[in-house]
């Protein structure tokens, strides 16, 4: 669990190094990466639970947000980064002022402490650049400041976001690079979660095993031990919360016991007995189960995804 915690902790400190990459000097992008490590630790606490370093991971926020942040401060205390290198040259025209050096009569001296007229750089004439002003959004009408806005906004968007089922995709993308996935390929939550994929693996198993109508092993029948040995891994899970192994485990459970009392009361009706309500229960009990495995399956698999 401590070499999973620690992978965790790695994968953010290098998003954020990535992120820093034409922004800040490789010698400021190394101490602010180790500096970033270390208030991570200290926020941990010495604790190396999945989760606990999840959620002081996510009140770090955005990698790059940290990253635009140590470069403000960087900016204010007056140091250079990449960010900051000096502009090129401005390709507007420059209009000076006029001054005395204009009104001289032709062949004679421009006055002491006026500027040339031309074939000076521009810090030494003085000259004044006038570039086009632009509109401040009070000044706008409320329908153009709005969709400035929406335009804005779709512009700093992630790219991606509103492709349908981006999340879904980015999941299936087993041979993808983990930081182009932000870890959440399933190639790196399996790489990561091995026992609780093993355990939703377990589980699915289980419940395929139904129709195949195995011989029992003295009086408990194969797919219910199948689907204990599952069921064990994912209490003994530190991944999930509570209430998602009572889902992940209750629903096969769920869907047996009163799925099959209600489907088997529904297709037997009011006019027959115990007997054959019972032939009924067992009939439609096994699919019940598979159907609750499923169910039950998706969701830790839902929640393994966010959690990571």
């Amino acid at each position: 669990m401590i070499e999973r915690a620690d992978q965790q902790v790695l994968n953010y400190v290098s998003k954020a190094a990535d992120a820093a990459h034409g922004v800040l000097r490789a010698d400021q992008r190394l101490d602010f990466a180790k500096r970033l490590r270390a208030r991570i630790e200290t926020e941990l606490g010495g604790g190396r639970r999945p989760r606990d370093v999840s959620k002081v991971l996510a009140r770090f926020g955005d990698p790059a947000a940290l990253v635009e942040r140590e470069a403000g401060r960087l900016a204010a205390a007056g140091i250079a980064t990449l960010r900051s290198r000096p502009p090129a040259a401005p390709t507007t025209t420059p209009v000076t002022t006029p001054t005395a050096a204009s009104t001289t009569a032709p062949g004679t001296t421009p006055a002491s402490g006026t500027a040339p007229a031309s074939g000076t750089p521009l810090e030494e004439a003085g000259a004044t650049l006038r570039f086009a002003a632009v509109a401040d959004d009070r000044d706008l009408p409320p329908g153009v400041r709005e969709h400035r806005g929406i335009a804005q906004e779709r512009l700093t968007r992630r790219p991606g976001m509103d492709l349908p089922f981006a999340g879904l995709r980015k999941v299936a993308m087993f041979s993808a690079n983990p930081l182009a996935t932000d870890g959440r390929d399933a190639r790196t939550i399996v790489k990561e979660h091995p026992r609780d994929t093993a355990a939703m693996v377990i589980l699915v198993v289980a419940a395929l095993l139904v129709p195949f109508d195995l011989p029992p092993v003295a009086i408990f029948q194969v797919p219910v031990m199948v689907w204990a040995l599952g069921a064990a891994l994912v209490l003994f899970s530190d991944t999930w919360t509570i209430r998602d192994k009572v889902l992940g485990i209750g629903a096969p459970m769920l869907g047996y016991s009163v799925g099959g009392v209600l489907i088997g009361g529904l297709r037997v009706g009011t006019e027959a007995g115990l007997s054959a309500f019972l032939t009924q229960f067992f009939d439609v009990s096994g699919t019940m189960f598979m159907i609750g495995t499923g169910l039950g399956v998706v969701w830790l698999a839902y929640r393994l995804l966010d959690v990571t």
